[in-house]
């Protein structure tokens, strides 16, 4: 069984969020109303946030992509009362929005911060526009399940692109990339299996240095970032 993950150059990144915006279309998330997002309410599964070091005049300000972090020991999986989210033995942490009662016990327990209660109510989202047939998403290629509010969701490493790869015999990582790795236009983002030891994520992390956020955290992320 494969063990996915990604791994991002911050020596290509340029903060400019096309990963955001390609994974607000893919998985049909709320762009949110002005009012929300000046006041930073507008949900996010993929984010890219300014870290600084130093002080004025010798301030260094890095960007660096935030989806979710796929744990190998997930926190919010934990926590979770309704099992509502799961490790997947491919090392995905999805999840069921049928399931979820809306506790937001996940959103606590995760330390990087990347899952989002969705408190909207039902006719406000644009994937369930009464217009569209029911199996077919708004921008998505995929039928995304119907989101009611109260859930919370997440980056999902794109899976149904996985899956739906996998089925057809194509190369995952090479054929087949989460929306924000094929968006990326300075090609920093990268994705394949971490456990086979010739694919490209596993080279790049044998041949640099890498990091991942909140190690001491023992949460095991499987998204990998390439030191400057």
């Amino acid at each position: 069984m494969a063990r996915w993950g990604m791994v991002i150059d911050l020596d290509k990144c340029t903060g400019c969020q096309a990963c955001t915006i390609a994974c607000k279309e893919e998985n049909n998330v709320p762009y949110g109303s002005p009012y929300e997002n000046i006041r930073r309410l507008a949900p996010y599964w993929n984010k890219v946030i300014a870290a600084s070091e130093g002080e004025y005049p010798s301030l260094n300000i890095e960007m660096i992509p935030m989806p979710c972090m796929h744990c190998d020991n997930p926190p919010c999986v934990q926590v979770c009362p309704a099992k509502a989210t799961y490790l997947r033995e491919d090392g995905i942490v999805v999840q069921n929005f049928r399931r979820c009662i809306g506790c937001k016990y996940c959103i606590a327990a995760c330390p990087y911060g990347v899952r989002n209660h969705n408190y909207k109510e039902q006719e406000e989202h644009p994937y369930n526009r009464p217009d569209l047939p029911p199996d077919r998403s708004v921008m998505g290629p995929w039928p995304f399940p119907h989101r009611t509010h109260g859930v919370v969701e997440k980056c999902t490493f794109c899976f149904h692109r996985i899956d739906q790869g996998l089925k057809e015999g194509k190369r995952i990582g090479i054929d087949v990339v989460p929306a924000c790795v094929e968006a990326c236009p300075t090609e920093a983002r990268f994705f394949g299996d971490l456990k086979e030891p010739n694919s490209h994520v596993s080279r790049l992390l044998a041949t640099r240095g890498s990091f991942v956020l909140r190690e001491e955290m023992g949460t095991r992320p499987k998204v990998h970032y390439l030191h400057k």
